[in-house]
């Protein structure tokens, strides 16, 4: 997404479906090529409404294995600026139709950009971490529990495991076993609320946090949230 505004980017979701269903089937035919993936949970996609797929990020295939295995609805990639100068990657990312974020700050263009897209029913998709975390979940920033509560969005755990060293699996010619599972889906609770205070979006990012360790079926990428008897649900309802 550069040089248009939101409103235009939102219009043109629909032009894009050819491009991504072209692109989502290609990716699909290359992943099994090196590859042997799993997916449970896709019962938990809502067929319709803005939805944000919150995904644990490990190594650079993870929002490409939730582009490729996500069906019927197409997700929406919000990817660091970087990736757009990269001239391998800039041209797929723009192919889909991707926006991008400045990471280390906070970008209120890119948190405008998400919360009109769900408004307007798009899936996206976060890592709330911001960046891969090769050791498993760390501390998250709050940007996804603002983006879901301005918006009202559903949110989905997208839980990969068995792809941090496909790369290295790739160069031994040994097929990477992969495994995405999609979670139960939830919302934070605002009441009705416009404004929710910063602690209480840091306790909703905690407990959103823990909902995806609880998803991550290899137990030693917890990280953080490995104590899953610490987690609560105050702050969430179950869809």
């Amino acid at each position: 997404m550069t040089q248009m505004s939101v409103q235009e980017y939102v219009a043109m979701q629909p032009k894009l479906t050819w491009r991504r269903r072209l692109m989502r089937a290609w990716m699909r035919a290359t992943f099994r090529l090196f590859a042997t993936i799993t997916v449970t949970g896709m019962e938990n996609l809502p067929a319709s409404g803005g939805t944000i797929i919150m995904m644990n990020h490990i190594s650079l295939l993870d929002p490409i294995l939730c582009m490729a295995t996500i069906k019927p609805r197409f997700v929406v990639p919000m990817t660091k600026v970087e990736n757009m100068r990269n001239p391998l990657l800039a041209p797929f990312i723009r192919f889909w139709g991707s926006y991008s974020v400045n990471r280390g700050e906070v970008d209120r263009t890119a948190l405008t950009n998400s919360v009109e897209m769900i408004k307007s029913g798009a899936m996206i998709l976060i890592a709330p971490e911001g960046t891969r975390q090769r050791e498993g979940l760390s501390r998250p920033k709050d940007g996804m529990a603002y983006v879901a509560t301005k918006a009202d969005a559903i949110i989905v755990p997208a839980a990969i495991s068995g792809a941090r060293d496909w790369m290295r699996n790739l160069t031994h010619f040994k097929r990477s076993h992969i495994h995405i599972h999609y979670g139960r889906a939830f919302k934070f609770k605002t009441d009705g609320r416009a404004r929710i205070p910063r602690d209480e979006l840091a306790a909703m990012t905690e407990e959103a946090m823990y909902q995806l360790a609880a998803a991550v079926s290899d137990t030693s990428m917890r990280g953080l949230y490995s104590d899953l008897s610490q987690s609560t649900t105050d702050h969430l309802t179950f869809l």
